[in-house]
C-alpha cells in the first residue's frame, strides 16, 4: 500500500493567500522528504473551501521540489475546460514531471460553480464524454487532427507536447455509484473513492476489481484510491483536541464555501454534514470516527485503523488530507512526520 497526501488549499483566518500556497508547496515536498509516494490536489472555483482554480500551476510547482513521487489532480473538471488546452497542458506536465504524473477526470458536483460559469450541471456528462474524447484522440494523434463535436470544434490542429507515458498518463476517476464503478472498471480507469463511510465504500472497491476482471482487465492492476482526513498527535486526547475543532471548520466550509467566523462547537456538525446524502443526513465528530471518515488519535490507534481498512478495501494508496479546516502549518507538518515516522512502521509490522 502507496502513503499519499491531497491538498485542498483551504483558506484561514488570518492567513495571507500567497501563505497558503508556501504551506501547500512546503508540505508536499516534506512528504516525499518522510517518503510519501503521491500528492494530490483538488480543482474548486469561487470558494474559500479549496482555494485552488489551476491546480496544474499547483502540480507544476511541485514538479520542481520533488524528484520521485507522483503528482496528480483529483479531479480536472473536464466540462470547465477547453479540452485541446487541458491536452496540451497535461502534456507539459507529464514532460515536467518526468512522466510521474496522473489525471483526475471528472465532471464536477458543485452547482455553484456550475451556474457561476453559466453552465447548466445538467448537461456536465455530455460535456464530460465529449472533452475526453476529444484530449484522447489529442494525444493518440500522429500529426494533425480535426474534430466536429456539439460542443468543441477544431480544425487542423497539432496538438504538443505529448505525453511522456504513452499514450497518456494514468487516468483517475471518482466513482460514487454502482454505474460509474462499472464504467470506471470497463474503460481500465483507476478508482479513487473519499468521504464515504467504509461500509459504503467494501462493496464498491470489490465490484470494481470484480468488473475490471470481467472486461479481460488485470483486477491487481487497477488502482483504488482512498482518501481520508488524517490527524495524528503524540495521544488520541490531544489529536481529538486539535482535530475535532478542524474538522467541524473543515465541513463549515465544505458546506456554504465561504470562511466563517463564527466559533464552531462539536453539536454543529450534524448540520454541517446534513447536506451530504452519503454522511446518512448528517454525522456527529463521533460518528465519522466510527464510520471510518476520518483516521485521528496517536500513533497506534491510526495504524490500527489502516490495518483495518487494509483488511477490508485493500486500497492501493491511502491518501490523506493532513491539511484541513483550522489547522496550521506546523501542526501539518508534525502529523505528516509522525505518520511517516510512526505510523507506517507501525503498518508494516
Amino acid at each position: 500500500m502507496n502513503f499519499g497526501t491531497f491538498l485542498y488549499n483551504q483558506a484561514r483566518a488570518g492567513v495571507a493567500e500567497q501563505q497558503l500556497f508556501e504551506e501547500v508547496i512546503e508540505q508536499v515536498a516534506l512528504s516525499e522528504e518522510l517518503g510519501f509516494d503521491e500528492a494530490w490536489c483538488a480543482e474548486h472555483h469561487h470558494s474559500d473551501y479549496s482555494i485552488l482554480p489551476s491546480p496544474n500551476l499547483l502540480i507544476a510547482a511541485c514538479s520542481q521540489r520533488t524528484r520521485r513521487m507522483r503528482l496528480g489532480n483529483l479531479i480536472n473538471i473536464l466540462p470547465f475546460h477547453d479540452p485541446i488546452r487541458l491536452a496540451e497542458e497535461i502534456g507539459t506536465l507529464d514532460l515536467m514531471t518526468g512522466g510521474r504524473l496522473d489525471v483526475g477526470i471528472g465532471r464536477g458536483i458543485r452547482r455553484a460553480e456550475f451556474a457561476a460559469m453559466g453552465l447548466d450541471r445538467a448537461g456536465a456528462e455530455a460535456r464530460f464524454d465529449e472533452a475526453l474524447d476529444i484530449m484522447l484522440k489529442a494525444w493518440a494523434a500522429e500529426d494533425r487532427f480535426s474534430y466536429e463535436g456539439k460542443f468543441w470544434r477544431y480544425s487542423n490542429i497539432a496538438v504538443r507536447p505529448k505525453p511522456l507515458q504513452r499514450p497518456h498518463p494514468p487516468l483517475v476517476y471518482g466513482a460514487i455509484t454502482p454505474a460509474s464503478v462499472d464504467r470506471t472498471a470497463s474503460l481500465g480507469w483507476h478508482l479513487a473513492q473519499a468521504r464515504q463511510p467504509l461500509d459504503d465504500l467494501v462493496p464498491m472497491a470489490a465490484r470494481y476489481r470484480q468488473q475490471r476482471a470481467a472486461h479481460g482487465l488485470d483486477a491487481g492492476q487497477g488502482r483504488v484510491i482512498l482518501v481520508r482526513e488524517i490527524f495524528v498527535a503524540e495521544a488520541d486526547e490531544e489529536a481529538w483536541a486539535i482535530a475535532g475543532q478542524a474538522l467541524l471548520r473543515f465541513w463549515q466550509l465544505a458546506d456554504d464555501n465561504k470562511l466563517g467566523t463564527t466559533p464552531l462547537v462539536p453539536e454543529d456538525m450534524p448540520r454541517l454534514t446534513k447536506g451530504w446524502a452519503f454522511l446518512r443526513g448528517g454525522a456527529t465528530l463521533q460518528q465519522l470516527d466510527e464510520w471510518g471518515v476520518v483516521l485521528v488519535g496517536g500513533p497506534e490507534r491510526v495504524a490500527a485503523r489502516i490495518r483495518e481498512i487494509e483488511q477490508t478495501i485493500a486500497p492501493t494508496s491511502l491518501v490523506g488530507v493532513f491539511s484541513f479546516g483550522s489547522l496550521e502549518h506546523e501542526q501539518v507538518a508534525r502529523s505528516l512526520e509522525l505518520f511517516a515516522r510512526e505510523v507506517i512502521p507501525r503498518i508494516a509490522k
